[in-house]
């Protein structure tokens, strides 16, 4: 288990711009329609993380012993969890490029990592992948890059996945929601189902 995330994560070696872009060919080589579970992240607590081998994810609850459904979103009307933010993931090769190191995966806050193609057109809303005995359903809120992102990254990092090709490519992220409890491990094969077709937001 990760402490309390640190002060002295500014101190840590940020990319420019042009190293950033460097990336780019690598990550578009991200598989589109199986790919590997590289790591997987539990937040007990806002600034908490726990690096995982296996993990639980619930219809309801999201990823168990996570703290998605207690810290609520800014993003619904009551404060209370967005049900279509239960899930988020981010390409295994974009983390690899803007954190530099592998134990700094956990800064971005993200909950699985993907070695997959998460670009609009490879996985637009609706679709679903399979982990282990669980299915996600990718949804159509946005995942961006915030403050936070740019203190453990750089202002630059920010601005490479919230750039308009970086929104295309889904390079900060998706959000995603559980429409199928089950377990899945590091190592599982994450399997891109047919589309489920256009769904209402619950927000």
């Amino acid at each position: 288990m990760l402490p309390r995330l640190p002060n002295s994560v500014n101190s840590a070696k940020h990319l420019d711009t042009e190293q950033l872009e460097s990336g780019l060919g690598q990550i578009r080589q991200s598989p589109k329609d199986l790919g590997e579970v590289k790591m997987i992240v539990r937040r007990p607590d806002i600034d908490e993380r726990q690096v995982l081998t296996i993990a639980e994810l619930d219809v309801s609850e999201g990823m168990l012993g996570d703290n998605w459904a207690r810290r609520g979103s800014s993003r619904t009307r009551n404060g209370s969890a967005h049900p279509e933010m239960q899930i988020n993931i981010m390409n295994s090769r974009v983390i690899e490029l803007v954190a530099v190191a592998e134990e700094r995966w956990p800064l971005a806050g993200d909950q699985i990592y993907l070695d997959m193609d998460l670009s609009k057109d490879n996985l637009p809303a609706g679709t679903r992948l399979q982990l282990g005995s669980a299915i996600l359903e990718v949804t159509s809120m946005p995942h961006l890059g915030c403050k936070k992102f740019v203190a453990r990254f750089g202002l630059d990092a920010m601005k490479f996945v919230n750039s308009g090709l970086g929104k295309q490519l889904c390079l900060r992220g998706i959000n995603a929601r559980v429409v199928q409890s089950g377990t899945f491990s590091v190592g599982d094969v994450a399997i891109k189902l047919p589309a489920a077709g256009p769904r209402a937001s619950t927000a």
